[in-house]
């Protein structure tokens, strides 16, 4: 009778991990996401100035896009049904496939309070990109909640008078510029982290661009 050992001996070694992480159209829809947030809100920010929410603060000429308010306005509404569209796109792709519920559920505060925690200590293995830490899961879940709030809110400013009830969920048109502001606010400081996150992972943007 073959001992424990020699059964582990053999055993077939385990395969390395050469499977692929991102399929195609997820790279295809992230990389066209990230284009339309980014020029979104760069124009944004020029479309902020000539009508400032807090007469106090204006972004510099230099970081925004459009030259002036009309063309700002045209770059943002081309961006809007660019992220509009490509975001449906992505997320049925991810609600078919089943993707949503495997790369991004279940998440609880505890595990994000532990992995964040892990992550701030230099414990948080990133071995298997293709498995999502609680960290991942919930900021992923946020800036889709977030994107979706900036849309919305967007509508409300721009044909107010075509969506009074959705002018009216954001308490009213200028409010609606305040949760829109809000809303890119936070979109800013999660592209902030997503790029220095990279930056100590990069794998990660490696993965995006190939698959592997």
């Amino acid at each position: 009778m073959a001992t424990p050992h020699a059964v582990r001996d053999r055993a077939t070694p385990a395969a390395p991990n050469t499977g692929v992480v991102h399929p195609l159209w997820v790279r295809i829809t992230h990389w066209l996401n990230a284009l339309a947030a980014i020029v979104m809100m760069l124009s944004g920010w020029r479309i902020y100035d000539a009508s400032p929410i807090f007469p106090a603060f204006r972004f510099a000429p230099s970081i925004t896009l459009g030259g002036w308010l009309g063309g700002a306005l045209q770059w943002h509404f081309a961006a809007m049904w660019l992220l509009v569209f490509n975001g449906l796109v992505y997320l049925a792709l991810n609600l078919a496939s089943g993707r949503f519920v495997r790369k991004f559920l279940p998440v609880s505060p505890r595990a994000v309070l532990r992995d964040f925690i892990a992550a701030l200590t230099g414990k948080l293995s990133h071995a298997d990109l293709r498995v999502y830490n609680a960290v991942q899961k919930f900021a992923y879940l946020f800036v889709i909640c977030d994107l979706i709030v900036l849309v919305l809110s967007g509508l409300a400013i721009w044909k107010s008078v075509q969506f009074p009830l959705l002018r009216e969920l954001m308490g009213g048109y200028d409010n609606a510029r305040v949760v829109h502001f809000a809303a890119m606010s936070l979109l800013a400081a999660f592209l902030a982290v997503h790029v220095a996150m990279v930056a100590l992972v990069p794998r990660s943007l490696l993965a995006m661009l190939r698959g592997r």
